[in-house]
């Protein structure tokens, strides 16, 4: 077989100015903030010495952004997705100045970091769905999976080198610097969005329709509803999220278990990255892959991390954290271009809101409730506990949602079910509120737009 067959398919980025100048900000601004994560988790655990409070930050990132996000999925769909970016992403510059400045104070204020956070949910949320609905409409529905790639990629690039260098330089220069390189990232980030090119929705917004728009968050919910393949996305999502979110005892387990320090933390955090940009830089087949792939990434995800909180080498940790990485680049991959691959553009900022919504809530919940765990038995019992249960809801999501199993990017006749079972029907029409989850994913591929590339 050929290895050209796994290799990453590099066509957005080559071919695409816009897709670049997005890639190169979006790699700035997540460099920064992966830093702020290890920042925030250290500075947090260093004033209060509780884990359940690095979890709690966490939670407050988490609500503003809910909100922000089934706002911003209305208006992703009606109004021009750049400039929503933008007026979202410039507002954090000043936002992670002020943690800078916090950090500098002789006793910084826990309240401030827990406001700076919310925040940062908030605005983040807000332009969240205008990025994620704007993919599709610049690459192609044939190039998702290739566009996904490269984005996981440009987050795990980041995660490796943001957590590693956040490290570095919270034990030299210390927190205010991790702050600093974070304000310079956004900046830098919106810098890049002024030069490309405007990225209006299907259906443009207008100041008569704006209490109508917002009502039609309820379009978006109900055509999730009546889709299986989205519904089982969902689901198994949120058991790879809500019971192995680790990142919150990082912290702790780099004292308690490695018997390190904020080096330590570092590697925690960036060992993962490096498993998954192998995984991206191997990517090239999931554009074939469908249902069965997501389903064995997600559990290697958690089967390695209950074996992570299980050993105390940490060498060994860093391997199973990077298997961790790689399962999870794969899962995210196939996760979202599955999402967008099956829902038509006047849906897909709204639907991409209530992706959004779980996703925030999922991760912010599993490091809430490892936080609490870890605190009534032990960091490791918190972890293996997860990963466990885990594997164990990922495996049931699997066994009720054929439709998730049969799920494929590129359409295959034999793979189009001539009916469907009394559990996976929906309507029968082809309607967003209805129909055949795959064979609408397979329609909507064969329609892909020819002048949609970034």
């Amino acid at each position: 077989m050929s290895s050209a067959r796994f290799a990453m398919d590099l066509t957005p980025l080559r071919d695409n100015r816009d897709f670049r100048l997005l890639f190169a900000g979006f790699v700035g601004a997540l460099v920064g903030t992966l830093m702020t994560s290890v920042a925030v988790a250290v500075q947090v655990y260093d004033l209060t010495g509780s884990a359940a409070h690095i979890g709690l930050v966490g939670l407050a990132r988490a609500l503003p952004m809910v909100a922000g996000v089934l706002v911003g999925g209305v208006l992703a769909d009606r109004y021009d997705r750049r400039l929503l970016m933008l007026a979202t992403r410039l507002p954090l510059t000043l936002v992670a100045a002020a943690l800078a400045v916090n950090a500098l104070l002789p006793q910084p204020h826990v309240w401030l970091i827990y406001v700076a956070t919310g925040l940062t949910g908030l605005l983040a949320g807000l332009g969240g769905p205008a990025m994620l609905a704007a993919i599709p409409a610049l690459v192609g529905t044939e190039r998702l999976a290739a566009a996904g790639a490269l984005t996981s990629a440009s987050v795990q690039l980041a995660a490796l080198l943001g957590p590693a260098v956040g490290g570095v330089l919270i034990a030299g220069p210390g927190l205010a610097a991790c702050f600093a390189v974070d304000a310079a990232g956004f900046l830098a980030f919106s810098l890049a969005l002024l030069f490309v090119r405007p990225l209006p929705p299907a259906t443009k917004g207008d100041a008569r329709g704006v209490r109508q728009a917002f009502a039609s968050v309820a379009d978006g919910m109900r055509y999730v509803r009546g889709q299986r393949l989205i519904v089982g996305l969902l689901l198994i999502d949120a058991a790879a999220m809500v019971f192995t979110m680790p990142q919150a005892l990082y912290p702790v387990l780099a004292d308690q278990q490695f018997g390190g320090g904020p080096g330590v933390v570092g590697l925690l955090y960036a060992a993962p990255a490096l498993g998954a940009l192998i995984g991206a830089a191997t990517s090239g087949w999931t554009a074939r892959a469908g249902g069965h792939a997501l389903i064995g990434a997600v559990l290697l995800w958690g089967l390695s991390l209950t074996g992570f909180g299980a050993t105390s080498l940490l060498p060994v940790a860093l391997v199973l954290l990077a298997l961790a990485g790689l399962g999870d680049l794969i899962s995210e991959t196939l996760r979202s271009a599955l999402l967008q691959h099956g829902t038509p553009d006047e849906l897909r900022g709204r639907v991409s809101s209530l992706w959004m919504v779980q996703a925030t809530v999922s991760p912010a919940l599993g490091n809430a409730a490892v936080g609490f765990l870890a605190e009534l038995t032990s960091a490791r019992t918190a972890v293996i506990t997860g990963g466990l249960v885990c594997t164990v809801a990922t495996l049931a999501v699997a066994a009720a949602f054929p439709a998730l199993r049969r799920a494929r990017l590129i359409e295959s006749p034999a793979q189009v079910p001539q009916s469907a079972s009394d559990g996976d029907r929906s309507d029968a029409s082809g309607s967003p509120q209805g129909g055949d989850p795959l064979a609408a994913i397979e329609d909507r591929g064969n329609q892909a737009p020819p002048a949609a590339r970034r």
